[in-house]
């Protein structure tokens, strides 16, 4: 898997690539230590190019979720491929975590 990530003022969106699985979830939970720590913006998942979950990356992502819960920012994903949303329709998750459809959705969310 590999991540990209971009910030601006109001706003981080980290692009997914690849597999996220047991074998690359670590690195993403390593990754967003410090962002879930004390989050100072909203957050997006950009899975546009993610090709694979695995309960490993769903449990990442329910972390994230969780840690932005109470506090003043968003987080949501944005952009999943269907095979990707299947599975997080499968699994509950599109009840849980807001899902959107593009990244410039989320960030026109954010405007005003």
């Amino acid at each position: 898997m590999q991540t990209a990530i971009f910030k601006d003022d109001r706003s981080t969106v980290i692009a997914l690539s690849g597999r996220l699985d047991s074998n690359t979830a670590p690195q993403l939970e390593k990754q967003l230590a410090e962002i879930i720590t004390s989050p100072t913006s909203h957050l997006a998942f950009d899975l546009s190019e993610l090709e694979y979950i695995a309960s490993a990356g769903l449990r990442v992502i329910l972390n994230t979720a969780n840690a932005y819960k109470a506090g003043p920012f968003r987080f949501v994903t944005c952009a999943a491929q269907d095979h990707i949303l299947e599975v997080f329709e499968i699994s509950g998750f599109d009840t849980i975590i807001t899902i959107q459809k593009s990244v410039a959705e989320f960030r026109a969310g954010l405007a005003g």
